[in-house]
């Protein structure tokens, strides 16, 4: 699943692309892509036309493009979108031949590169929501559907001792707790592994046992690892994630944790170890990360 720098990616495309252009008309392909707009996909369309599109916003693995009416001197709604596992959203010129698995396509006024949602497991999903004030900066307005989703890391909003104090609070293991959304946001299976391998932490060290540098050293190596992945364009391991432009980004080639078992650790070269975690898998140096006496898991 596209995880925070994924998104990012994509929505710095969107800003690009879309920003200031108004909706001439909407098309529904696939009602499931908008099964989370209870009003369905007539009203979903009916809902964009004529209105303008904004600067696009980004909440972890969340993006919307707040619409404004002419009338309008603020955005009172936005498109929320969530990638799920193979969405994706694509900008190109409109009388292109249409993908196999296009949901959703977006016309603009001005005749230019349309916006299409493109999704093969029909995972993520579209919708239109009320903005409301932000739980975590009283001075912006999120949708109203994710107001409950903690700031991500990148924010200016994210509040580094709360993040620490909810941590003792937790009584997890730490890898748990970066998975929370509510605790902190954007952070996937791939990133966590990876955070936790720059900041020599095991995955299932417990949250409780955390100190302020411990927590300060995980946030920073989240960031680091996040900055390093936006500057290729993010992580792609098959061709489901992609920009706005359909490239791929490339930065499973720098991956030091996930998806090396048995490579040598970049640091001491002890063979990278995977354990299972949650149905999924977690990966980690025996040696840089120790398992810890009393782990979580």
């Amino acid at each position: 699943m596209p995880e925070l720098p994924e998104v990012e990616v994509v929505r710095r495309g969107l800003e690009r692309w879309t920003t200031g252009r108004t909706v001439a008309s909407a098309e529904v392909l696939h009602p499931r892509s908008v099964r989370r707009h209870a009003e369905g996909p007539a009203d979903f369309a009916g809902r964009l036309a004529k209105r303008t599109m904004l600067a696009p916003r980004r909440r972890g693995k969340y993006l919307w493009i707040p619409l404004r009416d002419e009338e309008d001197e603020a955005p009172g709604e936005a498109v929320l979108a969530h990638l799920g596992m193979s969405g994706q959203l694509l900008v190109g010129e409109p009388d292109r031949e249409r993908e196999k698995h296009l949901r959703v396509r977006v016309e603009f006024d001005d005749d230019g590169l349309d916006l299409r949602f493109v999704d093969q497991r029909t995972f993520g999903h579209l919708m239109v929501a009320d903005l409301v004030p932000d739980a975590f900066d009283g001075r912006a307005l999120v949708p109203g559907p994710i107001v409950h989703i903690a700031a991500d890391p990148l924010e200016d909003a994210f509040d580094a001792e709360a993040f620490y104090r909810a941590l003792r609070r937790r009584r997890t293991g730490i890898k748990r707790a970066l998975l929370d959304q509510s605790l902190i946001s954007g952070v996937g299976n791939i990133y966590a592994d990876e955070a936790l391998w720059r900041a020599r932490l095991h995955w299932a060290r417990p949250t409780e046992t955390m100190s302020r540098a411990d927590a300060a050293r995980v946030l920073e190596a989240a960031r680091e690892v996040m900055a390093a992945a936006l500057e290729v364009g993010g992580t792609s391991f098959d061709s489901l994630y992609v920009n706005v432009n359909g490239e791929s980004g490339y930065f499973e080639r720098s991956l030091d944790a996930y998806g090396r078992r048995d490579e040598p650790c970049r640091r001491c070269g002890s063979p990278i170890r995977r354990d299972e975690f949650m149905n999924r898998s977690s990966y980690s140096c025996p040696v840089c990360q120790p398992r810890p006496r009393r782990a979580r898991y």
